[in-house]
């Protein structure tokens, strides 16, 4: 079996941005299901191209519907975490979550949140944008 090398053939020390995020996405389902709420789907996105994804579809013990941004930065150089999740990612999400809510049979409250990793930890921000 052969090892995967980097650039140069020296072996990729560095994690891929996929597993980075996939491990904070596991941190941040954890994070929320020790808050109350329950995972209904992960990785959700809408078919063809320029469509969404959504994070975490969660569902908290009053029937509100989750859709859960997860971001992890390093450093706050930029703003942090939070404020990476600019108007055109909201749009991306929304759209995916209009999609989604197709499916179901009635629609429940729902609200849009950002869990935000970074060297302190664990930031949940419950509605931190609006679908309008």
């Amino acid at each position: 079996m052969q090892s995967r090398k980097g650039f140069l053939g020296a072996p990729s020390a560095q994690p891929s941005s996929k597993k980075i995020g996939d491990a904070a996405e596991d941190e941040a389902l954890q994070y929320l299901q020790e808050q109350g709420l329950r995972l209904l789907t992960r990785n959700y996105r809408t078919p063809g191209r320029g469509g969404g994804e959504i994070d975490l579809v969660m569902r908290c013990s009053d029937g509100t519907l989750v859709f859960v941004e997860v971001r992890k930065r390093l450093n706050a150089r930029h703003g942090g975490a939070a404020a990476s999740v600019g108007w055109v990612k909201q749009k991306r999400i929304v759209r995916a979550a209009q999609h989604y809510l197709l499916a179901l049979p009635r629609l429940p409250p729902c609200r849009f949140d950002v869990v935000e990793m970074d060297n302190e930890g664990v930031h949940w921000l419950p509605g931190a944008f609006d679908a309008g």
